[in-house]
């Protein structure tokens, strides 16, 4: 089987574009699984479709049907974005072309892939979550990576900069990113601040090895910071339509 393409962004000529919620989604899962579980990776449609409509860490939640992953791909291949591979088995199998497609570098397609797979996310959260797919060693280093993005114009700020900054990125379609900014100007920068409170500080340098490796503890932490993240959503979202019924 054909290996994937190092995530390298260095094509001088980006090629993305705004995508549909479901080629989102998918592309979203490609390159979380690429790095979270390399064994399972390329990807057939089964696979993919699992991993799009899987409870955690997603948002919406969706249930997607293997049609509709299949129709994903197939635009997503003519865009350049994601490439058929075959093995030894006659199951075709998916991967994705990140880095030069966004034309950005591989924390960078991590961070672009968190949003994509959740939506618009304070600087906090955002950390927490890329940071299961690439260190990001402080929240210092995630707003240099959202500013690289800002500058490319893959990523936009939905509340002011600042404690609870909210960020997306611009792959929505016209209709859906105005619908999102409305979304968060209701709910007010404010009721999301929280969130970025335990990231303020630096973390401690013990917490990278020499390489710049996150030692597997600092793993285990982040990926409860994520599980608490995730559940503050949760929260808000369920007194958000408490609040509108």
């Amino acid at each position: 089987m054909s290996e994937s393409p190092p995530e390298t962004g260095h094509d001088p000529n980006p090629r993305w574009c705004p995508l549909s919620a479901i080629e989102r989604r998918v592309l979203g899962v490609l390159i979380e699984k690429a790095k979270t579980v390399p064994e399972s990776y390329p990807m057939t449609v089964n696979g993919l479709m699992v991993g799009a409509n899987q409870k955690s860490n997603r948002f919406p939640m969706m249930n997607i049907e293997s049609d509709a992953v299949e129709r994903a791909l197939a635009h997503l291949r003519q865009l350049g974005a994601v490439a058929e591979v075959w093995g030894s088995g006659r199951v075709a199998k998916y991967r994705h072309y990140g880095g030069d497609w966004f034309g950005v570098e591989s924390t960078e397609v991590a961070v672009l892939a968190e949003l994509l797979l959740r939506g618009a996310q304070t600087e906090g959260e955002l950390r927490t979550r890329a940071s299961r797919m690439a260190p990001i060693a402080d929240l210092g280093a995630m707003r240099s990576i959202i500013q690289t993005l800002k500058d490319k114009k893959l990523v936009l700020s939905i509340t002011p900069e600042g404690r609870g900054h909210v960020v997306c990125h611009n792959l929505y379609e016209p209709r859906e990113l105005e619908k999102v900014k409305r979304e968060f100007e209701a709910v007010g920068a404010a009721a999301l601040a929280s969130a970025d409170e335990a990231d303020d500080a630096d973390e401690p340098a013990a917490a990278v090895e020499d390489g710049g490796r996150t030692k597997p503890w600092q793993i285990e932490i982040d990926a409860l910071k994520a599980e608490v993240a995730g559940l503050r959503d949760e929260l808000r979202r369920l007194r958000e339509s408490l609040g509108e019924a």
